[in-house]
């Protein structure tokens, strides 16, 4: 997971703190009750912030709801890179599947180069 740089994450009760400066979230066990679910802390404070939302809330208000669908593609693209090219030719033939292709727009969306095995160069021929 990313955390998406200078995206201010709600706490609860007005309280807001920009998400690449949380260094942890622990979730709060005892004494825990309304307003009172995660210790936060904070780059710069001497003492956590008290969240009234649970820290799996606030992970993901600092790594957007996209981070899913990111990890998803990546996951998608390294099994992409462990099908075998004749396999991969036949599935294109067959399906109209071009999974090179796919891997390509995978890479090109999530900004990272997947795995370079299987994969076409800017001319269409597999590395």
């Amino acid at each position: 997971m990313r955390i998406i740089p200078d995206r201010l994450v709600a706490l609860g009760f007005g309280k807001y703190v920009r998400s690449d400066k949380i260094v942890a979230l622990l979730p709060i066990e005892e004494d825990r009750g309304s307003g009172r679910r995660t210790l936060v802390y904070v780059e710069g404070l001497a003492e956590p912030l008290v969240a009234g939302r649970t820290e799996g809330t606030i992970v993901r208000d600092m790594v957007g709801t996209e981070s899913g669908a990111v990890e998803l593609l990546r996951e998608l693209q390294v099994q992409i890179a462990q099908v075998r090219p004749l396999l991969k030719s036949s599935i294109r033939s067959e399906a109209g599947l071009d999974l090179d292709r796919l891997a390509g727009r995978i890479s090109d969306l999530t900004g990272e180069e997947g795995p370079a095995e299987g994969r076409p160069d800017a001319s269409g021929r597999l590395l």
